[in-house]
Parts: C-alpha cells; structure tokens; sequence
C-alpha cells in the first residue's frame, strides 16, 4: 500500500495464535485497526486488552455456518470499512490416509477450504462497492507439491491455491488484489500433529520457521504499490533442502 497501513482495517482469521496473531501484531505496530478473529473468546479478550483499543476481538466459530455467514456483517458494523482480508484459519491432519475418518476429514476441508471460500464471498461485495481491497490467504507448500504423509492437508492446500489464483483473475478489475502465502513447516500448534521424533528433528535441523518469518511476508505482499499484486510467496527455512 503506496499509503501505508494507518487508517486501514485488517480481518484476521485465526488471530489468536500461531500466523494470525504474529500478522496481527505487526499489522498493529504498523499503524493498522486490525480486526481479530477466532473461536477463543477467553484468548481474544486478553489480547485484546494487551494490544491495544486498534485491536478488536471479533468472536466468530468458522465451522458454525450461522457464525461463519454473520462474520463479515458484525465486522462491518463494528469499523464500517474492510480494507484487508487475512484468511488464515486452518487446521492440519498429517499421517496415512487409512488412520484418519470421515469427521476429521470434514473439519478440515470445512475450515481449510468452505470457510476461506464463504468468507472471501462474504467480503467481495462490499470491496467491489468501494472499488478497492486486500485479500490474503494462509496456504502452505503443501498447495504446491505432493507430500506424502498429508494427502488431506495437501488436498485442503491444492483446493486453496486454485481458489486463490482463479478468483484473483476475477475481481483484480474492480481494484482488489487476491494473493497467498505459501509457508513450509512453521513452529505452531498445527505441528502437534507431527510425530514427535518428526519435530524434534526438524528444530535440530533448522528446517522449521517462526509466524513472525511469514508475517513479514504478508506485510511485503501487502505493501506493494497498488499497480503490483504478488500472486504467491513459498517462504521456507533454509535448511528445508538440506
């Protein structure tokens, strides 16, 4: 944003930790209203108080249809104005395909995939109004390439990135930039899936990556001038190749 980010009014999406707390933060330092929203109304509340009066606790259960549709609305009546839209909620399941079931399968595919696409709905119409807007997407490396051991992430994530790029094309006429972040593994709570002797090597390697790495992303993304829109950054650790 050739403007910066004061007076800009950010939604998050699964604000209350991991990707979505560490956007939040440094969307706040950098001048913006940034609109928090997650299922944990307790956690919202103390971040809240922490962050300061630009942070707003907006209490929202994605996987609740009624709650996931009055998103948007509530936001709206509470700043007026949505200038950025972080989809960022999500969730993972990891292991052989065989070991999951169907419950858990459709968790994930409603939170990684439904939720993203009814919350990117629900905000079009008022961006297309104003003619102007951000919208950003938590995908992964996982949207890029076959890994193994998660066929239903990566299926969520392939999902993802179709949607990103294709409603990209659709609406960048009336001024509104669609773009993703595709980071590899990131220390947070969607890794407690992993094996144990998983992680604990990957830290020793240096193959893991902090939220804070990728929200530094997303603020690049973000603050390119309005002529440029970055389709999808794969931010990895280093050592991942190694």
């Amino acid at each position: 944003m050739e403007d910066g980010f004061d007076g800009k009014v950010a939604v998050i999406t699964g604000a209350a930790s991991g990707i979505g707390l560490a956007t939040a933060e440094a969307l706040l330092e950098a001048g913006a209203t940034v609109v928090m929203v997650d299922r944990d109304a307790p956690a919202l509340a103390a971040l809240a108080g922490k962050l300061g009066d630009r942070a707003i606790a907006q209490v929202t259960d994605l996987l609740d249809a009624q709650s996931c549709a009055a998103m948007v609305p509530d936001v709206l009546a509470k700043t007026g104005r949505i200038d950025i839209l972080h989809c960022n909620a999500g969730t993972y399941i990891g292991g052989d395909l065989v070991d999951t079931d169907a419950e858990t399968i459709d968790r994930m595919l409603n939170l990684n995939v439904n939720a993203v696409i009814k919350n990117v709905h629900a905000v079009l119409p008022h961006m297309i109004e104003r003619g102007s807007g951000d919208i950003i997407v938590t995908c992964s490396l996982a949207g890029r390439a076959a890994i193994r051991h998660e066929p239903v992430y990566s299926a969520s994530k392939w999902a993802i990135t179709c949607f990103t790029q294709t409603t990209r094309r659709q609406v960048n006429r009336h001024g509104i930039r669609v773009s993703q972040v595709s980071p590899g593994p990131v220390i947070s709570a969607l890794l407690a899936d992993w094996p144990p002797e998983q992680l604990k090597a990957a830290k020793e390697a240096g193959a893991l990556i902090e939220a804070s790495e990728v929200a530094a992303t997303v603020l690049f993304i973000l603050n390119r001038p309005r002529n440029v829109t970055i389709h999808d950054v794969v931010v990895l650790p280093t050592n991942v190749d190694a």
